[in-house]
């Protein structure tokens, strides 16, 4: 990543904007941020920002039109060929329980999770073509996605200015972080799971009971 972070601070201002606006835009489109996150490119160009090479301004809005219009992609293309690509070619790159809990996480949280995924390395990849598979309608999924991916630029390009040099740093504590929430999200839907079947266990045998007491009934009714 350091070497990848290095050659961006080399490149002239419009080359460096122009990484900042596809790397995001590929992340989930064409399914790149499963080798690179998009994160530490937008937060090179606040480095830059901050060396007066270009506004922070253009970093955050390069940053914003790429994670909304690369998401976007992603939900047309989960919608339109998702599950085939997921059982096919992205197979060996997405592991199953990944999987299941990014759907469950999806069914559970609908629109926010659009914005809660955008923060986490491994959710951002998936979500957007999740919310296609999943028939999310498009208007609910864009309010979510033009929100998380305004936030997400604002967040990572101010990261990069405010560290100027000392970005690395900075670039580490941003993926653990987008790790730990990833965790806290896994934990989460992880916990619902198991309230949800509690919650059908109780209901099964509470309808078993009614079963049991019913034919008992009918029994008594008949011996008579």
């Amino acid at each position: 990543m350091s070497s990848i972070a290095n050659y961006v601070l080399g490149l002239s201002g419009i080359a460096a904007l122009i990484l900042v606006f596809i790397v995001p835009a590929a992340e989930s489109s064409i399914f790149v941020g499963f080798i690179f996150p998009g994160e530490t490119v937008v937060i090179v160009g606040g480095v830059l920002a901050s060396e007066h090479k270009f506004p922070l301004l253009a970093v955050i809005a390069a940053a914003s039109l790429g994670a909304i219009i690369g998401d976007s992609i992603g939900y047309f293309v989960g919608k339109r060929w998702g599950r085939k690509l997921i059982d096919g070619p992205l197979s060996r790159f997405i592991k199953p329980s990944h999987l299941a809990r990014a759907e469950e996480f999806m069914a559970r949280r609908g629109g926010p999770g659009v914005f809660i995924g955008r923060f986490t390395t491994a959710l951002r990849v998936l979500i957007p073509g999740i919310a296609g598979v999943s028939e999310m309608s498009y208007r609910t999924f864009a309010i979510f996605n033009v929100l998380g991916g305004i936030c997400w630029a604002i967040a990572m390009a101010s990261l990069g200015y405010v560290a100027g040099q000392s970005f690395h740093q900075v670039e580490k504590v941003a993926g653990e972080i987008s790790y730990i929430l990833l965790g806290l999200v896994v934990a989460a839907i992880v916990v619902f799971i198991m309230i949800r079947k509690r919650r059908e266990k109780k209901i099964l045998a509470q309808y078993e009971k009614k079963d049991q007491s019913g034919i008992i009934s009918q029994e008594g009714q008949a011996n008579c």
